[in-house]
């Protein structure tokens, strides 16, 4: 699934501002097609047409910018031409890794999607061999493109588990055994000799999500229901909030009443991803129906009409619309967007969440608030870690880097 350009955060310029400063923002508000041509970019960003030139002609020189043809305006003089990324300006690679399937892609500095895959990798064998199949899948799909290693920027990774992003490793992850403080970034950085980012899955997803919608639809809060249950922040300037070590959103591990004798994973008891996940709604339906083994295998059952799935989707529903409500208290979101295969299949569960919210919330908090499941469905987290990967690349820093290794 392809989207389109989305948002690209940009840094603030003045009249004296640095160079690679400078470059990042005209690169950025290209990539993103805010601006296309010469006096667009002087309009956005307010520096000089001396400034803004001798830059854009350094990066149409070194080879990260390139001018498609002519622009449509019907103006007097002569016509001003289109500014885009290079096609060999570089690629990003981003790994949406979930805890039965993952989501490759590459994708260009321009946000074009130059290959996508879902591919199946078992995360239950540890990192060593779970990253080693995760990188043989990743060089054939960057192979059928045409293009080489040497032309990987950047690669962004998001893990189904709670992760330490300075690090880049995760942290205990409840689903994930054997990965507790293994070096994620630092193993991929040196197989792809590229920068490596490692985030929460969710957190791209909130990320992807946001920037897909317009500005004013955030603050935004994510809520993933599958296996487990996790929450993304994404601020009202369209920024992550992971808080200061990266746990932020980890709401699967709230406590809800009346369900002291179920135990999570995670060893508390009580945590609404153990009461009401899709991983717990399956755990009720193989005992009372004894059928449905894997998420897919509920969605089935959801998508037919089955009573007993739906009555117990409908129950989990509220159980995290309780959750949710008090999230609403607390962090007062412009919208909540729901994701999951399990959201996808139809509105029950989005209609139990918004029905307790809009019913515990008090107004303050909900009159311009808005519920929704994901308009980039599976394809969230991908477009997150795309967007995380070209804003690394188009920094400040990334821009001093880029322009040295262009040829």
């Amino acid at each position: 699934m392809a989207w389109d350009p989305v948002r690209l955060t940009v840094p603030r310029t003045s009249g004296r501002a640095d160079g690679d400063l400078v470059l990042s923002v005209l690169t950025r508000l290209i990539a993103s097609g805010t601006a296309e041509s010469r006096a667009e970019l002087v309009k956005r960003t307010g520096l000089a047409r001396s400034t803004v030139n001798s830059h854009l002609d350094a990066l149409i020189s070194a080879g990260v910018l390139a001018e498609r043809g002519a622009l449509s305006g019907g103006g007097r003089g002569r016509p001003a031409h289109r500014l885009a990324l290079a096609p060999r300006a570089g690629v990003v690679l981003a790994a949406d890794v979930g805890a039965h399937s993952s989501r490759l892609a590459v994708a260009d500095l321009g946000q074009d999607l130059l290959a996508e895959q879902q591919v199946t990798l078992d995360i239950t064998v540890g990192p060593e061999k779970a990253l080693d199949v995760l990188t043989e899948h990743l060089r054939a799909l960057l192979s059928s493109t045409g293009l080489s290693g040497d032309e990987v920027k950047a690669l962004v990774m998001g893990l189904p588990g709670p992760v330490d992003p300075r690090m880049g490793m995760p942290v205990r992850p409840p689903i994930m055994p054997g990965w507790d403080g293994f070096p994620v970034g630092d193993t991929m950085a040196e197989k792809f000799d590229c920068t490596t980012s490692v985030d929460n899955d969710v957190n791209l997803m909130a990320l992807g999500e946001a920037r897909a919608l317009p500005a004013e639809e955030s603050p935004l809060l994510f809520l993933k229901i599958g296996t487990g249950i996790g929450g993304g922040i994404v601020s009202a300037t369209g920024e992550l909030h992971r808080g200061s070590d990266g746990a932020a959103g980890d709401i699967g591990h709230i406590r809800v009443p009346g369900a002291d004798d179920v135990i999570c994973q995670c060893g508390n008891v009580g945590c609404v991803e153990a009461v009401a996940s899709a991983e717990a709604v399956l755990r009720g339906l193989r005992t009372e129906a004894g059928g449905p083994e894997t998420t897919a295998d509920l969605a089935q059952l959801l998508r037919d009409g089955d009573a007993l799935a739906t009555r117990r989707i409908r129950a989990a529903a509220a159980t995290i619309g309780e959750v949710v409500a008090m999230l609403v208290h607390f962090y007062n979101p412009k919208r909540i967007v729901l994701g999951g295969l399990i959201t996808s299949v139809g509105d029950d569960v989005l209609a139990g969440i918004r029905s307790v919210v809009y019913r515990r919330a008090l107004p303050l908090a909900t009159r311009h608030l808005s519920l929704a499941n994901s308009a980039l469905g599976r394809s969230a987290g991908v477009a997150g870690a795309v967007v995380a990967g070209i804003e690394n690349v188009l920094s400040p820093e990334g821009m001093r880097g880029l322009m040295r290794e262009m040829p």
